[in-house]
């Protein structure tokens, strides 16, 4: 008996016997199913291919930020800005700032401020 029907299956005769939409039905069917997990499995393997490339991207883009930040805080110290300044023409005073104070003086009608004193 089961080597007969491995028999009819191996010849086809569940194709052509007399329930055969039903089992050309089932066919259609798995084939159906098997085309879309086959599409979804190339999907989600696009996918990570995508997820690697833009990974390496990220790792670039933030060594590429730190080298910009380190070279950045390079410029900004003074003594940098003090040599790129003199190859301009510009040199540090030698004359100290003075320093402007300011005293207010706060009537009872209203608040004025007196004249700024350079000391």
């Amino acid at each position: 008996m089961v080597k007969t029907g491995l028999l009819n299956i191996l010849k086809g005769t569940f194709l052509i016997s007399g329930d055969a939409p039903k089992n050309w039905l089932f066919i259609v069917f798995t084939s159906f199913l098997a085309t879309v997990m086959i599409g979804s499995s190339h999907s989600a393997d696009k996918k990570v291919h995508q997820i690697a490339a833009l990974n390496e991207e990220v790792k670039e883009l933030r060594s590429e930020f730190v080298d910009v930040r380190s070279d950045m805080q390079q410029l900004k110290l003074e003594s940098t800005v003090m040599h790129i300044v003199e190859e301009k023409g510009l040199y540090p005073s030698e004359v100290p700032p003075k320093q402007i104070k300011v005293k207010s003086q706060i009537n009872s009608k209203s608040q004025t401020k007196s004249n700024p004193q350079i000391n």
